[in-house]
């Protein structure tokens, strides 16, 4: 699978859901829709910049595709930074559904480690 997110620390479970819109791995998801009628899954796509999240897409998938979310308060693991993130600070969903230095958003989770644009940044998620 490309671009797979591997959680250092994760102490619940991943929850399989439905993308409406193709969705990269180690790059933040949020709801889309109601759940689907059929299959009982969550809808997501990537997250909206500032917004709330329901967890990290574990892989790259297309829309209309089934992909592990993972999630869940402490859960550690890579994230794809969308700017320079130094460690320790408070971080939020950027464009492309990226991690960012928390700003006006809603916070997500904190950077365990400095990192780059484009970069994984190891993030602990609240």
């Amino acid at each position: 699978m490309a671009n797979e997110a591997i959680p250092l620390f994760r102490p619940g479970s991943d929850v399989t859901v439905q993308t409406t819109a193709a969705v990269t791995g180690k790059t933040f998801l949020g709801v889309s829709g109601a759940r689907d009628t059929t299959t009982g899954l969550v809808k997501v796509a990537p997250a909206t910049a500032a917004g709330a999240v329901f967890g990290v897409a574990a892989y790259d998938a297309a829309s209309g595709a089934r992909v592990p979310s993972i999630s869940g308060p402490g859960t550690i693991l890579f994230v794809t930074a969308g700017g320079t993130i130094a460690a320790g600070a408070q971080v939020e969903v950027g464009s492309g559904a990226k991690a960012v230095t928390l700003a006006s958003g809603i916070a997500v989770g904190q950077a365990l480690e400095a990192g780059a644009a484009n970069a994984d940044v190891l993030i602990k998620l609240y």
